[in-house]
């Protein structure tokens, strides 16, 4: 995760890209991660942890139709999320991430180690979803290490369309 966490800030440098996060399951784990790197405050604006719903609509702006319709743990929710961190952080690129890490919680549906991420760079949207092993502790890690290496390669792919 710490790799993962210096190569995305040395990359949001590199491009002059300023960051936000929007964290449920993973309760700030990623923002963690970024501020943990010594230089981060280049580019990292601000973490949103919105573990209820009402958190994800006040602070997001996720609506309450896609909450009530799809569920917290959505690709529908955290595409909202992360185009709303974005906007309130004033922020070039911005991921979130909803889940169920457990152990309680799950469902046949949506079941323990389910996670939605969600990535906005430059105004494009890109949702990912994901089935963690483990318990609480290793799915909420391998959310977040996950979460900083598809922010990494979503700015690049951006670049590759931009070029």
């Amino acid at each position: 995760m710490r790799e993962e966490a210096k190569e995305l800030v040395e990359v949001l440098k590199a491009k002059g890209l300023k960051m936000s996060t929007a964290e449920s399951c993973t309760g700030g784990m990623i923002a963690a991660a970024i501020t943990d790197v010594s230089g981060s405050s280049e580019v990292f604006e601000r973490g949103y942890v919105t573990y209820c719903n009402e958190a994800k609509h006040d602070m997001l702006g996720v609506r309450n139709k896609t909450l009530r319709e799809h569920g917290a743990v959505s690709k529908e929710s955290v595409r909202e999320m992360a185009a709303g961190a974005a906007k309130a952080a004033g922020a070039d690129v911005a991921v979130s991430v909803s889940g169920i890490a457990g152990p309680g919680g799950g469902s046949e549906e949506k079941p323990v180690g389910l996670v939605y991420m969600g990535v906005y760079v430059k105004g494009k949207l890109k949702s990912k979803k994901y089935n963690f092993e483990g318990d609480r502790e290793a799915v909420r890690n391998s959310a977040t290490t996950a979460a900083l290496k598809l922010v990494i390669k979503q700015i690049r792919k951006c670049d590759e369309q931009d070029g």
